[in-house]
């Protein structure tokens, strides 16, 4: 059995929730990170009402991710971090999670 185990940065968790929080929107909104070619390293951001069938659903502190097969696979060693600059755009940023593999102590 396969988990996803993607984490998430306190950042990524407030701003996930800023955009997904919105008036209006359902609850259980989410990001969705999709990669349609697992051979091409390029990802898709969408903001979505609900995971589609065969995603992967990490939920942290209220903030849900939404993980398509092929990204699951890609991303299940990373941590999501976000950040917004001085316009308002969001960037997603992607770093390894620390292990043993590394050499460094796994966080808590």
């Amino acid at each position: 059995m396969e988990w996803a185990v993607l984490t998430l940065t306190e950042n990524a968790t407030l701003v996930i929730k800023s955009i997904t929080g919105v008036e209006g929107a359902p609850d259980g909104a989410g990001v969705r990170i999709s990669q349609e070619n697992p051979a091409d390293p390029a990802l898709a951001v969408t903001t979505t009402e609900a995971p589609q069938p065969g995603d992967q659903v990490v939920e942290e502190a209220g903030a849900r991710v939404f993980l398509e097969q092929n990204a699951a696979n890609a991303l299940d060693d990373k941590i999501l971090d976000a950040a917004v600059d001085d316009k308002g755009g969001v960037e997603f940023l992607l770093v390894p999670q620390p292990g043993p593999s590394n050499g460094a102590a796994p966080t808590p």
